[in-house]
């Protein structure tokens, strides 16, 4: 399945290039860049990958047993973006290909590895709005919108990992206008499948509504810094953006809104109306940054039951979590960083125990994010008492 994609890339791009003219950007601003000799449409290729060596030590009640040890490929990227027929017309295609990216296969996703991530169309219709339809990512909270490739710390925290809303297959609108002179306003609303990426069997619940307004009190981020982790661009001014989402999922049939598994019960899919709410800012001026989030997450009725009432122990997670994060680029590209999470479920029958988790990180950016080496060291407790130590190391190469 690997070969068969790299052979159907190369020969887009081969033929592309037959007919086009040919650019060879520098580092770390794709690895080819292909428009057409009319100028009406262009694509450009940029692979990238993760390798991570990671370290775990589990706690037995007294002490930190022997560790747990393994080296991965984190992700394995290729991701094509371009114009067609017009500027105002773009596309994005990432598809990935290591296990950790493929994982999740299904009878609902065909049996088949989940590669595309991406796969969608932005239209600019308008003067500043926007409608994107396919599959990408939900305007959710900012840590998961922030790619992969750019995170300020080996990867995204727990919050993130229990409460994100990732992608979705549908449409989202998109507008932003000037309060003022530097004071900019986003709004975003999407209406999507509800049940994740790559669902090929149809909605078996209701449809996910998902809306977001995000303020720029001092204008623009240096290379749209509000989305890339650290201030890697040291601000020469402050700069602060300050966002808000709620997505309401109809009868949602997953654990976790449109994540998680599926609830089944004696005559099929349980189904329930799953709130999720974020709130999130992002700070940085002259090498420091800070980043915060607060999630919460409700349901109408989180306990799966059947058709007579019987309990199944299947339900929603619920409850809540809160995380920040900061650091400081110094001028040598060397970054230190830390990161405190906290999550407060509200379960019945899986974890509802308070979990705090502290990290520690440093970075060297080589080629800013897109050439760079990181580790990080956590602790994690539970019930306020040790749970485990982990400790990681990697590198990432974005073309």
């Amino acid at each position: 399945m690997h070969r068969k994609i790299y052979l159907v890339g190369f020969l887009f791009l081969f033929i592309s290039a037959v007919h086009s003219q040919i650019s060879t950007p520098r580092f770390g601003d794709g690895m080819l860049n292909i428009v057409g000799k009319d100028s009406t449409w262009s694509v450009r290729f940029a692979p990238r990958i993760q390798v991570r060596a990671n370290s775990y030590w589990g706690h037995d009640g007294d002490k930190f047993g022997k560790p747990e040890q393994s080296f991965i490929i984190r992700r394995a990227r290729l991701k094509f973006d371009g114009f067609a027929y017009s500027p105002k017309l773009r596309y994005k295609i990432e598809l990935g290909l290591s296990n950790f990216d493929i994982a999740g296969s299904s009878e609902f996703t065909g049996n088949a590895p989940r590669i595309i991530y991406d796969a969608v169309i932005m239209w600019e219709f308008y003067k500043n709005l926007e409608l994107w339809a396919g599959q990408t990512k939900l305007p959710g909270n900012r840590e998961r919108v922030i790619s992969s490739g750019n995170l300020q710390l080996i990867d995204r925290s727990r919050l993130n990992s229990l409460f994100n809303i990732d992608r979705d297959l549908g449409v989202q609108l998109r507008h932003r206008f000037n309060a003022s002179e530097k004071f900019i306003v986003r709004e975003i609303f999407a209406v999507s499948q509800g049940e994740g990426r790559n669902v090929i069997t149809g909605n078996l619940g209701g449809f996910q509504y998902t809306t977001r307004i995000e303020l720029l009190p001092f204008g623009k981020f240096t290379k749209k810094g509000d989305y890339i982790g650290g201030d890697i661009y040291r601000e020469k001014t402050p700069k602060l953006a300050i966002g808000a989402t709620y997505d309401f999922n109809n009868n949602a049939v997953k654990t976790r809104s449109n994540q998680g598994s599926y609830m089944r019960n004696d005559i099929g899919f349980y189904e329930t109306n799953i709130s999720t709410v974020f709130i999130d800012a992002m700070f940085k001026y002259s090498g420091f940054s800070v980043m915060g989030e607060y999630s919460f997450r409700d349901s109408e009725s989180p306990i799966a039951i059947d058709s007579d009432g019987t309990i199944t122990e299947q339900e929603v997670y619920t409850g809540q979590g809160f995380n920040i994060q900061g650091g400081y680029v110094f001028k040598n590209n060397w970054e230190v960083a830390s990161r405190f999470t906290t999550i407060v479920p509200d379960n019945t029958f899986s974890s509802n125990e308070t979990e705090n988790q502290y990290t520690l990180g440093a970075s060297k950016y080589i080629v800013g994010h897109k050439l760079k080496f990181q580790t990080d060291l956590s602790y994690t407790t539970v019930r306020g008492e040790s749970h485990a130590l982990e400790y990681r190391l990697g590198f990432d190469l974005h073309f």
